[in-house]
C-alpha cells in the first residue's frame, strides 16, 4: 500500500511539472505568435497603408490638450476684428506669375478702324482686358566658338627683328580638349542629381535636341570636372563644417558594382554630415564601402561639440563629441507598435498609444518654442519639457516590467531606456534639436535619386556623386539655383588659384559676393 501511495504521489508531481512546462511553452509560443502577427500587420501597413506618422487630433487630445494649447494671455478676437482685419489672401495664380519675366503683346485696332459705327466719331481707349499664360521655352543646344586672336608686330617682321607675339586672354575650359562647356556639364549634373534623371534618359533627351552624346561621355564629364574643380570647393566646405559645434549625421546604403575585392551585390554606404540650425547650411555626402565607425571618426577629425544622430552605435567612438539622439526614431517605434496592433484595438487605450502621447507632447512644446531665441528655448525646455521627460522615464520603467520585451511596444520601451541619456541631451543647449529630421531631409534627395539609377558603376563614380550632391544640396539650402551655380563654378574655378582659400571662399554657396542671378 505504501509503495502505491508513493507511486501516486510521484505521478502527481510529474504531472504538475509537466503542466507547468506546458504552460511555459504555451506562453512562449503565444508570445512568438503575437510577435509574428505584429510583424505581419506592420508589413501590411508599410505595403498598403499610409506612410505618414502623424497622430490624429483626437489622439493628441487624450494627453492634456487643454493644458498644452491654452494661452490665457492672448485676448479672444471679436467678430469685428475677424471681419475687418483679415487680409485678403493672394491668389495662387498671382503668386505663380509674381517672379516670372513678362512679355507683353498688345492688340489694338488699326487706325482706320478706330471710328464709331454709330456717329463716325473718333474712338478712345476705354479699358483693357488682360489674359496671362505661362509659356515654356524648351532647352536649346548651340555650338559656341571661342576664338583667340594672336598679335604680332609688322615693323619687327619687316626689319627681320625677333617678333614679339601677344595673345588675347581666353578663359580656360572646364575640361581641356573636350566639347563640354560649363553649361553642358552643369546641365547633366543638375538633371541627374537634382531631378534624378538617369544618364540613359538624358542620352535620349540630347538626341532629341539634335546632338548624340553617349551616357559614358556624360559620366566622364561629371567625374573629371567634379574631381578637378568641385572637390576643392567640397574640401573647403568640409573645413568650415568642422569649425561648427553642432552637427547632424545620417547614412544610407548604396550599391557600387566594381569595387576592388568585393562582389557586385555588396552594400556600400553614403554618409551625410550637415550643420544645425545656426549659420549658413553646409551639407556634405561621403561615400564609403562600409558602415564601420571608423568612417565618421576620420571624417569628423577635429570636430568638437554635439552630434545629432539616429542612435547608431557607429558614432559612439568620436572623441570630444556629445551624442544627441533622435526622438523621432523613438516616436516611430511607438507608432509602429500601434500599427502592429489589430485594427479593433488601435482606438482603445494602450501602452503604445501612451508612449506616442509622451513624444507628441514633447514635439508640441518644440513647436511652441520654434521661433524664440536659443536662450529662451533653453529656459522653456527646462520649464516645460523636463517635467514631461521625468514622467516619461518613470512610465518607461514601470511599463518595462509589464510589457513583453520582444513585442513591438516592448522594443520601443527598451529603445527609449537604452538611449535615454542621449534623448535628453537637447536640454543642455537651446540650439540643439530633439530629433535628427534635419539630416533625414538632407539625405532624402539621394534616396530618391537612388531609386532611379539604382547603383554606381565604380568608386570614382560614387565619389563624384557624393561631391556633386554636396554642392547641389548646399546650394539649394543657401537659396541658390543649382544649375546656374554649377555653371558659374565651372566657369570660375578653372581660372583661379585653387591653392588660395580666399579665392575659393568667394565661390562658396553662402558667399555674399555671388551674382544675384544665381539666387532664387
Amino acid at each position: 500500500m505504501m509503495n502505491d501511495k508513493n507511486n501516486n504521489t510521484k505521478t502527481i508531481e510529474e504531472l504538475q511539472k509537466e503542466i507547468s512546462n506546458l504552460k511555459k511553452e504555451n506562453a512562449e509560443l503565444t508570445a512568438k505568435l503575437n510577435w509574428f502577427m505584429e510583424q505581419f500587420r506592420l508589413n501590411q501597413h508599410k505595403k498598403f497603408g499610409s506612410s505618414s506618422e502623424q497622430t490624429l487630433p483626437e489622439q493628441i487630445s487624450i494627453f492634456n490638450e487643454a493644458e498644452v494649447e491654452a494661452k490665457p494671455e492672448i485676448p479672444e478676437p471679436t467678430l469685428e476684428e475677424i471681419t475687418y482685419k483679415r487680409k485678403k489672401r493672394k491668389g495662387h495664380r498671382d503668386e505663380m506669375f509674381e517672379d516670372l519675366p513678362v512679355e507683353t503683346i498688345e492688340y489694338r485696332l488699326p487706325e482706320e478702324e478706330q471710328v464709331c459705327d454709330c456717329c463716325g466719331g473718333r474712338l478712345h481707349e476705354m479699358s483693357k482686358e488682360v489674359r496671362r499664360e505661362i509659356e515654356i521655352i524648351p532647352p536649346q543646344v548651340r555650338a559656341k566658338e571661342h576664338v583667340q586672336f594672336v598679335y604680332g608686330c609688322r615693323n619687327c617682321e619687316k626689319n627681320e627683328i625677333s617678333t614679339p607675339i601677344k595673345t588675347a586672354l581666353m578663359p580656360k575650359p572646364a575640361i581641356s580638349k573636350s566639347a563640354a562647356s560649363a553649361s553642358a556639364i552643369a546641365y547633366v549634373m543638375s538633371q541627374k542629381f537634382e531631378f534624378a534623371v538617369p544618364l540613359y534618359r538624358q542620352e535620349k533627351q540630347w538626341k532629341q535636341l539634335g546632338v548624340e552624346i553617349s551616357r559614358q561621355t556624360m559620366a566622364n564629364w561629371m567625374i573629371l570636372s567634379s574631381k578637378q574643380w568641385l572637390r576643392p570647393l567640397y574640401d573647403r566646405m568640409h573645413e568650415h563644417l568642422l569649425k561648427r559645434d553642432i552637427l547632424h549625421a545620417d547614412e544610407t546604403t548604396l550599391q557600387v558594382l566594381r569595387e576592388p575585392g568585393r562582389p557586385a551585390e555588396s552594400k556600400s554606404y553614403m554618409w551625410l554630415y550637415r550643420t544645425g540650425r545656426e549659420g549658413p547650411p553646409i551639407i556634405l555626402y561621403d561615400y564609403q564601402t562600409t558602415r564601420a565607425g571608423k568612417h565618421p571618426v576620420k571624417f569628423l577629425k577635429g570636430f568638437k561639440g554635439y552630434l545629432n544622430t539616429d542612435g547608431y552605435s557607429g558614432y559612439n567612438n568620436l572623441p570630444e563629441v556629445i551624442n544627441v539622439a533622435c526622438l523621432s526614431h523613438a516616436r516611430r517605434k511607438f507608432d509602429e507598435a500601434l500599427k502592429a496592433m489589430p485594427k479593433t484595438q488601435r482606438s482603445t487605450p494602450s501602452a503604445a498609444q501612451e508612449g506616442l502621447n509622451f513624444c507628441n507632447k514633447l514635439f508640441a512644446i518644440e513647436r511652441e518654442l520654434h521661433d524664440v531665441t536659443s536662450e529662451e528655448r533653453y529656459k522653456g525646455r527646462l520649464e516645460k519639457s523636463k517635467p514631461v521627460l521625468e514622467q516619461f522615464k518613470d512610465w518607461l520603467k514601470f511599463q518595462r516590467q509589464r510589457i513583453t520585451p520582444k513585442s513591438s511596444t516592448g522594443i520601443a520601451i527598451q529603445y527609449c531606456l537604452n538611449q535615454w541619456d542621449r534623448l535628453t541631451t537637447f536640454l543642455l543647449d537651446g540650439r540643439l534639436e530633439l530629433d535628427n529630421n534635419r539630416a533625414e531631409r538632407s539625405i532624402k534627395p539621394f534616396v530618391i535619386g537612388r531609386k532611379n539609377f539604382l547603383f554606381s558603376c565604380t568608386p570614382k563614380g560614387a565619389t563624384a556623386s557624393a561631391t556633386i550632391y554636396s554642392v547641389i544640396e548646399t546650394a539649394k539650402e543657401n537659396g541658390l539655383k543649382p544649375f546656374k551655380y554649377l555653371k558659374y563654378l565651372l566657369e570660375q574655378l578653372p581660372n583661379i588659384n585653387l591653392e588660395d582659400n580666399a579665392n575659393i571662399d568667394e565661390l562658396l554657396p553662402w558667399s555674399p559676393n555671388l551674382p544675384d542671378e544665381l539666387k532664387v
